[in-house]
C-alpha cells in the first residue's frame, strides 16, 4: 500500500523557501553570501506591538481563543477595513488565520470543487497554484505583460473566464513584481466581473500599505462594491507591521463563507496565537506611524535596486508600485556562459550560477509562473543591497 498520498504529487515544496534554504546552508559553511531570497521585513516589530505581547502574557491571555480569533482582534481588523478603504464588515464576517496563506488555503478548500478553474493573474505568488492543486482546482494562469507594468488587462480577464471558472486571485500590490492597480485600473477589471455573477473574488492585499512616490493601491470592494456578497479581502501583519513570526491572517467575506472557513480552521489549526492576537491588536490600533518609517527606506533601496541592475549588462529591470521587490528580466543573459564556465539556458540556471559564483540569493523566474525573469526582495540593509547588486553587475559583466 502506497504511504504518501495521490494529492501531494500535484505540489511542489515552495521555491522562496527553498532558495533561502541553500543560501543559509551556503553561510554556514563559511560562504558569503547575501540573501535576497525571503518576502521578509528587515524591520524589527515595533516596540508598542512587542510591549502589547508581554502585557497579554503578564494578563495571563494564554488559553484557548475562538477559532475565528478573539472579539477584540475581530473588531478591530473591521476597524481597519472601515479606515482604510471604507469597507463595513461586521465581526462576524471576519476570520483570524495562522498568516494569509491560512486564510488562502481555508477559502480554496472551503469552496472549490474539482474541476472548478481559479484564474491567477502571473507573475504570481508560488503558493497560489499549488494551493489550488490541492483543493483539486485548476489554475489558470493569465500572463501580465511587462510593457503593462506586469498588469492584467480587462481584455485578458474576460477571455480567461469560463462557465467552470470558481475564482479570480489578485494580489495587489504583486509578490513577486511589485505591480499594483489603481482604482481606475481595478475598476476595469470589476466591470468584467460584475458581468459574470458566478464568479468569486479573493483580493491579496497583504502588501497594501507599502507602495511608493503618492501611489495608492485600491482594493476591490472600495471600487466596485456590488461584489461584496462573492469577494474575500485577505490582509495581515506580517508585512506592513513587520511581524511575520508573528503569523496573523485575517479575512473579510460574507459571513456564511467565513462560517465554513471557520469550520474547516477548527479541524485544522483552531484558533491562531492568543499572544499574537493581542499583538495585532496593537498594531492595528496603535501608532501607524512605524509603516511611514519602512516605506521611506524601501523607496529609497528600490530606487538603487532599480538604477543599479539596469546598469548590469543583459537585465533590464522594471521600477515598482509597491512591496519590496523588484523583477528583472534576465533574458539578455540567455546562452551566455559565466565566468566558471557554466552556460545559462534558464532564469534558475541563472539564479544557481549567480548564488554559486557571487554568493547572492535570489529566486528564477519560473518558481513565480514567468520565466526569463528573477527575484530579488529589497527588504534588506542599504549596505548589502549595494554589495549584491554590485556582485550581479559583475556576474553579468563577467559573461561572454
Amino acid at each position: 500500500m502506497k504511504l504518501i498520498a495521490d494529492r501531494l504529487d500535484r505540489i511542489s515544496p515552495s521555491l522562496t523557501i527553498a532558495m533561502t534554504s541553500k543560501a543559509r546552508a551556503l553561510k554556514a559553511a563559511g560562504k558569503d553570501v547575501i540573501g535576497l531570497a525571503a518576502g521578509e521585513p528587515d524591520f524589527d516589530t515595533p516596540q508598542n506591538v512587542k510591549d502589547a505581547a508581554i502585557a497579554a502574557i503578564q494578563r495571563g491571555e494564554t488559553k484557548y481563543t475562538d477559532v475565528a480569533g478573539t472579539p477584540a482582534l475581530r473588531q478591530a481588523v473591521a476597524a481597519r477595513f472601515k479606515a482604510d478603504h471604507g469597507i463595513d464588515y461586521k465581526p462576524e464576517e471576519i476570520l483570524i488565520a495562522t498568516g494569509g496563506k491560512q486564510v488562502i488555503f481555508d477559502a480554496f478548500l472551503a469552496t472549490v470543487q474539482q474541476g472548478d478553474e481559479v484564474i491567477i493573474p502571473s507573475p504570481c505568488w508560488v503558493s497560489y497554484p499549488d494551493i489550488v492543486e490541492l483543493a483539486e482546482g485548476k489554475p489558470v494562469i493569465v500572463r501580465g505583460d511587462e510593457n503593462m507594468g506586469f498588469k492584467l488587462r480587462p481584455e485578458q480577464l474576460e477571455a480567461a473566464i469560463t462557465p467552470k471558472t470558481k475564482w479570480f486571485l489578485l494580489n495587489n500590490p504583486s509578490n513577486p513584481t511589485g505591480a499594483a492597480y489603481s482604482a481606475e485600473e481595478l475598476k476595469a477589471l470589476t466591470d468584467v466581473l460584475m458581468k459574470h455573477p458566478h464568479v468569486w473574488v479573493f483580493t491579496d492585499d497583504i502588501y497594501n500599505k507599502l507602495a511608493y512616490d503618492g501611489f495608492r493601491p485600491a482594493t476591490v470592494l472600495e471600487v466596485e462594491p456590488r461584489l461584496r456578497d462573492r469577494t474575500v479581502t485577505m490582509n495581515g501583519c506580517s508585512k506592513a507591521y513587520a511581524m511575520t513570526g508573528w503569523r496573523i491572517g485575517y479575512a473579510g467575506a460574507p459571513a456564511h463563507l467565513i462560517k465554513q472557513m471557520d469550520k474547516l480552521q477548527s479541524q485544522s489549526t483552531s484558533n491562531t496565537s492568543s499572544i499574537s492576537q493581542a499583538a495585532a491588536v496593537e498594531a492595528l490600533t496603535g501608532p501607524q506611524d512605524s509603516i511611514e518609517t519602512m516605506k521611506v527606506a524601501y523607496k529609497r533601496r528600490r530606487d538603487m535596486v532599480v538604477e543599479m541592475l539596469n546598469a548590469a549588462p543583459g537585465l533590464r529591470c522594471h521600477k515598482p508600485e509597491g512591496a519590496f521587490y523588484v523583477f528583472p528580466s534576465m533574458q539578455g543573459c540567455i546562452g551566455k556562459t559565466t565566468k566558471s564556465g557554466k552556460r545559462i539556458e534558464t532564469d534558475e540556471d541563472f539564479c544557481i550560477a549567480l548564488l554559486e559564483e557571487e554568493g547572492v540569493a535570489c529566486v528564477h523566474g519560473a518558481a513565480f509562473m514567468y520565466p526569463g525573469y528573477f527575484r530579488i526582495s529589497y527588504a534588506t540593509s542599504d549596505e548589502a543591497l549595494k554589495d549584491a547588486c554590485t556582485r550581479i553587475r559583475r556576474f553579468c559583466e563577467g559573461m561572454h
